[in-house]
């Protein structure tokens, strides 16, 4: 936004040099035109939006910085979580041991001044790819800007503040963690129902079977006049021929919505319909 700010007042005092310097003899009525422009091109130039910063929500970003004594905790592959809320990010990052004890958004010199804006560490547990723990702080940093240099001053055990630039950068959407698959077995859970006209029902709580680590729902609508489902792409047909319409289908995860679709023969013509079937365990 500064940029452009420079770039517009920049061309307009050259459009105003040009015109005092090629007439010799401008009329102040010319000049003070000129000056007007500039002032106009300062003005709209102020009043450009900010550019927007990433949506709400949570990331996961590379910590990038200029020290390798200085850096993400090796557990997580240089990365820490960066979270927006109401525009304001701060992105926490685990460290590799608990040396640094405090942070300062800054110079090292301005820190002392500044206690009341030092950083204090959390305590973090990391594990590694051998499968050991450890304790190790970590620390929640204010970020202004992503994929932009920024410094940020260390202190170490032994007093000393240490200057570092460091930046937050490849900021993606965190992916939600699926939620874990029982261990095979026969289960209860119970089924929530949405879309289509709210007339039709499914039977809850519902059998799910869990079998090599696949999972398997048994569905029974409120009406026998299913004739066929559509999960994933597959065709599924009635399990039964008297009573309601009963399926079994595949679940891909528990305590997330599963695009089906069910066709009905009880109007005049058959007709799909779009639903979703969200599972959870008892």
């Amino acid at each position: 936004m500064h940029c452009k700010q420079f770039v517009s007042l920049s061309v307009a005092s050259l459009m105003l040099a040009a015109v005092l310097t090629g007439c010799g003899g401008a009329s102040s009525a010319a000049s003070s035109a000129v000056s007007a422009e500039a002032a106009s091109a300062v003005s709209a130039a102020a009043s450009e939006p900010a550019e927007a910063a990433l949506p709400d929500g949570v990331y996961t970003a590379e910590f990038d910085t200029d020290s390798g004594m200085f850096h993400a905790n090796e557990a997580c592959n240089g990365m820490g979580t960066l979270t927006v809320e109401n525009g304001q990010m701060t992105f926490h990052v685990s460290l590799s041991s608990k040396k640094i004890v405090n942070l300062y958004v800054g110079m090292a010199a301005d820190a002392e001044a500044n206690k009341a804006d030092w950083l204090l560490p959390t305590t973090d547990t990391v594990t590694y790819s051998d499968g050991t723990s450890e304790e190790v702080y970590g620390y929640d940093i204010p970020v202004a800007a992503v994929d932009e240099d920024f410094q940020l001053a260390l202190l170490g055990t032994k007093g000393k503040w240490y200057d570092h630039t460091v930046s937050i950068r490849n900021a993606q959407p965190k992916a939600e963690e699926a939620a874990e698959i029982p261990a095979d077995g026969e289960y209860s859970v119970n089924v929530t129902l949405e879309g289509g006209s709210g007339r039709a029902t499914v039977e809850s709580p519902a059998a799910l079977t869990v079998a090599d680590g696949k999972m398997t729902a048994v569905i029974r609508w409120s009406s026998p006049n299913y004739d066929y489902m559509i999960v994933d792409g597959e065709k599924y047909l009635p399990t039964n021929t008297e009573g309601n319409s009963t399926f079994e289908i595949p679940v891909s995860a528990l305590d997330t919505p599963l695009a089906v679709t069910a066709d009905t023969v009880a109007m005049s013509t058959p007709h799909e319909i779009e639903y979703t079937l969200t599972f959870a365990l008892n």
